[in-house]
Order: C-alpha cells, then structure tokens, then sequence
C-alpha cells in the first residue's frame, strides 16, 4: 500500500527525533519545589542532606569527649576538700542540732584583736552542731543518768531548766558531748558556725550587736537588764535559751548569752599556732588532746550576758581559761558531730581532774 509522500515524512520525523534528557541540578543545589523525602527513595543512592545532618553533625572531632569528662548524662562528680575526701551531704539531721555544711569559710581577722590574725580560709568537713546550749536540765540529766560529773553554777538564779548551763569545767562539758555521741565543737567548726561562709563578724552579719539580737551588757546593765536574785543584782544573769532570733545556720546564742568551751587549746595567734590550726580541719595544738606540752589554757568563744558588745561579744572574739576552770567561771558550751568521724562511745573523753600542762 502506497502512502501520501507528506504522511510519510512526518512518519519518519517522529520517529528519529529523541529529546536530551535534562541536566541534573549542581551538586548541592535543589528546586524549591523539591520533595526531600523523594530524593532519599530515589535510586541514585544519594542521601537527602536533611537525612545526612541527622548523622553527620560537625565532623568526628566535635563528637569526641575530652580526656577524663564524664559520659554525657552522667551526675557531677561531687565536690571534695583539698585532702581529696567528699564533702559528705547533710542527712538526716537530729531535730535538736542543725547542719553546717562542708566546704571553705573565712576565719579570723586582720582587723580584730592580735589573736584573730590573720584572716585566712580554712576547710571543714560538713557536721552537725547543736542549735542552743546545753541547757541545766540537760546537763542535769545526764549527771541523775551518771553519765556527766556534778557540775554548775554557784549563783541564786542561775539554776532554772531552761538557762544555759553554766559553771562547767572543759572536762565536764567534753564529758556531756562524748555521752551523748558527740563532741566539743572545734574552734574553726564553732567560728563558721557563729559567721558563716564570708566572715561576717557576728550571727546575723555585720549590724552592731544590741539587746535585740543577743544578751549581753547594755546601757540597761548586764543580761540586758536582767537582774541577779538577792545580792549584787547588777552582776545580772543569763537568759533562758533561744530568746533571740537565730543566727546563719539557724542556730541560737552563738554570741551573748554565755561563754561556750570549744576543743582547741589556746595559742596566742594562728600564726603562731601555724600548720595545727590551717588546710583542712584542724583543730590546734595536740587536735585538742589533754595533755599537750607547751599550752595551758583552753579556748572559749561567744562572749556572754556580763561583757558589753565591743570586742567580746562577737563571732571571732577568744577566751583562754585552764580547763578546770579554777578559778571558776560562769562558762557553758554546746555539742558538735563531724560526719565522717566516728560516733563516741559514750565514755568521757578524758579524767575530770586532769592536770594542765604546761
């Protein structure tokens, strides 16, 4: 069959003409209009960037932890002191003391008395420390259990349950704490405990002490006015615990009321007691053990209801007095526990009647 020579020259046309296939976009360079998701199904075997970055974020160096970091996800590791040891948390605190917590404060002044100097920063472990003074139906207490040797004040109305006991020797007092699991507070842990962290110089910062915030000698006379019963009222007398608000830490009385015995034997500077009494926890001469060649007198801190505000009764004032405390005074103390040291074993901590040493 013969076709129409015009029909069969577009016959033949269509049929070599082919169409170039389009030219790929530039590496890297996508139509708005494509659908990445497309892309990645596609057999080329090209990933779709969006796909990539899901995998590949800046390259194998940003992906490497450094040396010695924990994993990602893993808790901090937890603070130590300089020893190396943690600073153990808190725990469960008894209800009557309160927690000071481990870690640097700033102890002594260069601005106070010769032996306050000089200012430097120690490190304690976390303890606990007693909120109020031992008071005289505590220590009462303990002597009717024959736990504590008899002891306390020789003046009218000094006696009431809720008052400070007074009137103790620093083996009396050393005898309560070791009875009841505890101890005297070092000096450096009492200090802390009284300023805080900072070095303020008394329990609620830097305001001047008054009769509002601790007992102590004003223009109304000694204990804020408080009179002795019967003879010599003007000697005054202390208050029952806890009648002024607390200071850092919570804690009551930590300046006025009445002296309290720490456990450092006395030097006449931190300087000159040097390394005993710097770093971490220390605790002075001997760490406070009886005898201690060279020294004689203990340590008292606090000041009391007798001294006016200046310079006694603040937070980094010392008191030296023999620890038998002969010639007697009207001192008194409260119990600490250092967590990471072992509870006493409810025996007193030294003979009553130790001798001083020189």
């Amino acid at each position: 069959m013969t076709l129409d020579r015009p029909i069969a020259l577009l016959l033949l046309a269509a049929a070599c003409r082919t169409d170039p296939a389009p030219a790929p976009p530039p590496s890297g360079d996508r139509s708005p209009a494509s659908n990445p998701l497309e892309e990645a199904a596609a057999p080329t075997g090209r990933a779709a960037p969006a796909a990539a970055a899901a995998f590949d974020t800046a390259g194998p160096e940003a992906t490497e932890a450094p040396a010695g970091a924990a994993p990602p996800g893993a808790p901090a590791p937890a603070p130590t002191l300089p020893d190396g040891r943690p600073i153990l948390p808190c725990g469960d605190v008894p209800e009557d003391m309160a927690c000071v917590p481990g870690g640097p404060f700033v102890r002594g002044s260069d601005d106070g008395p010769p032996d306050t100097r000089p200012k430097e920063t120690v490190y304690l472990q976390t303890f606990w420390i007693d909120k109020y003074e031992v008071t005289v139906a505590d220590y009462r207490a303990c002597v009717a259990q024959r736990r504590c040797p008899k002891a306390g004040p020789r003046y009218i109305g000094f006696d009431e349950p809720s008052m400070p006991i007074t009137g103790v020797s620093w083996f009396d007092a050393r005898a309560y704490c070791r009875a009841h699991g505890k101890d005297l507070p070092t000096e450096a842990q009492w200090e802390k405990a009284a300023r805080g962290e900072q070095g303020a110089l008394y329990p609620w910062g830097d305001a001047p002490a008054t009769c509002e915030r601790a007992i102590l000698k004003d223009h109304r006379g000694r204990g804020c006015g408080r009179k002795k019963p019967r003879t010599k009222p003007e000697k005054g007398r202390p208050w029952p615990v806890g009648s002024r608000p607390p200071g850092v830490y919570g804690l009551y009385d930590m300046v006025g009321n009445a002296w309290e015995w720490v456990l450092d034997w006395y030097t006449p500077s931190y300087a000159d007691c040097g390394d005993a009494c710097r770093g971490v926890g220390p605790k002075g001469p001997c760490d406070g053990a009886v005898p201690c060649k060279g020294v004689r007198r203990k340590v008292v801190r606090g000041g009391s209801w007798y001294w006016p505000a200046d310079p006694y009764n603040t937070a980094i004032y010392r008191r030296a007095h023999v620890p038998n405390n002969e010639p007697f005074h009207h001192f008194g103390f409260r119990c600490a526990k250092t967590l990471d040291e072992p509870a006493s074993d409810g025996a007193p901590a030294v003979p009553t009647a130790a001798p001083a040493t020189e």
